[in-house]
């Protein structure tokens, strides 16, 4: 996934394989299947011991240049962490980290980024607010809004699935301000009691939550405002998909995985249920998805950064990769069964999973009708 040239090859960097290989061992460890389970009651969703595990490897800065105290990497190096995260259905705010780590790179001032980078590259937590109430996956287009009343700017307006919002320090909120996009750095300790409400969404696994910006006030140096808003919102969008993609790529590898295990454990009419054609073709189909899917996301990677080729790339990534991990997940629920239908069912976990994925910052048919404008 180096990035110099555009190319046909994808190749993985010393330091990207050695990233796939930690992060993968440590995720088979430490997030097995009853863990995952253990974690769906929990208030946050997560283990705060085993994220302080992954701030001293340096994965929360593996994005946040040298100059602010990170790795000096780059959000290609975050895919090699998504996709063994996506496959053991581990949960933590490590992509609403990364969507505020970009935003800031793209669009924050000096101070901004002194202020936040820093302390972000060390384990504070962020979360983006940037999905309306009414579905709208462009983010340019936002619907709350902000109001200069002298000094202060009023904010107003509800946000939807602002992942992690309850533990995180920093939330990055999208407003209309002066009738043009900007972003609003709000900290979590000013917001009023009751302006997070948990929402019931399909992944279990996920903390999600509405935020009701009404009468919560900001100053200018919380702004992000003009040409620089836009660019951070571009930057928020791009990672979104590039490690939704990746996520989605690491669950259908982890889907393949339960298929592969129960057909060559379950016995009917005394042969193992693997050995039947009816079954055999739908699990090289999620092969063959799961393949497909992963080109698109190592070329997405490859060319981040190229204004001319990446939005296609992402699109397109994005788009095979919900499809292939829903697949996996509607086939994996099939194969089990009437078991499959039931709670104590692993498969189903990966499904909801696989759902929540598809539909975040927009499905398939909606990627695919930008890509009709993009090459055509």
């Amino acid at each position: 996934m180096n990035k110099p040239q555009l190319s046909l090859a994808v190749d993985f960097s010393d330091e990207q394989a050695m990233l796939l290989d930690t992060a993968t061992e440590f995720f088979r460890d430490k997030s097995p299947i009853t863990y995952v389970r253990e974690q769906l009651t929990t208030e946050i969703g997560f283990e705060q011991s085993l994220w302080r595990e992954m701030v001293a490897l340096g994965w929360l800065g593996l994005a946040v240049p040298e100059s602010y105290g990170g790795s000096g990497l780059g959000l290609a190096e975050a895919v090699t962490l998504a996709e063994p995260i996506g496959r053991c259905l581990f949960n933590s705010p490590f992509q609403s980290c990364q969507m505020a780590v970009q935003a800031l790179l793209a669009g924050g001032n000096e101070q901004q980024r002194g202020r936040w980078l820093p302390r972000l590259a060390e384990g504070s937590i962020a979360s983006v607010a940037v999905i309306e109430r009414a579905g709208d996956w462009s983010l340019l287009r936002p619907e709350c809004n902000g109001i200069r009343e002298g000094e202060r700017i009023v904010l107003s307006g509800v946000k939807t699935f602002a992942v992690d919002a309850r533990v995180a320090e920093l939330i990055i909120v999208s407003i209309d301000f002066e009738g043009a996009p900007a972003l609003v750095l709000l900290e979590n300790a000013v917001l009023p009691e009751g302006a997070l409400t948990r929402e019931v969404v399909i992944d279990e696994t996920r903390r999600s939550f509405r935020l009701d910006l009404d009468g919560i006030e900001v100053i200018d140096t919380d702004l992000i405002l003009s040409h620089a808003a836009l660019a951070a919102l571009t930057a928020i969008r791009d990672t979104a998909l590039l490690l939704i993609t990746a996520e989605a790529c690491g669950g259908t590898a982890g889907v393949l995985d339960i298929v592969v295990a129960y057909l060559n454990t379950r016995t009917q009419f005394g042969r193992k249920i693997g050995g039947y054609q009816a079954l055999k073709h739908p699990t090289v189909d999620i092969l063959i998805g799961l393949e497909r899917a992963r080109s698109h996301l190592y070329h997405a990677a490859s060319v981040l950064g190229d204004t001319q080729h990446a939005e296609v790339a992402l699109r397109m990534a994005k788009a095979h990769g919900s499809d292939a991990f829903a697949y996996a997940g509607d086939r994996a629920i099939q194969f089990h069964g009437a078991f499959g239908f039931t709670y104590e069912c692993d498969a189903q976990l990966f499904l909801r999973r696989a759902l929540w994925c598809q539909y975040q910052f927009g499905d398939a048919l909606h990627h695919r009708k930008h890509l009709a404008g993009l090459l055509f």
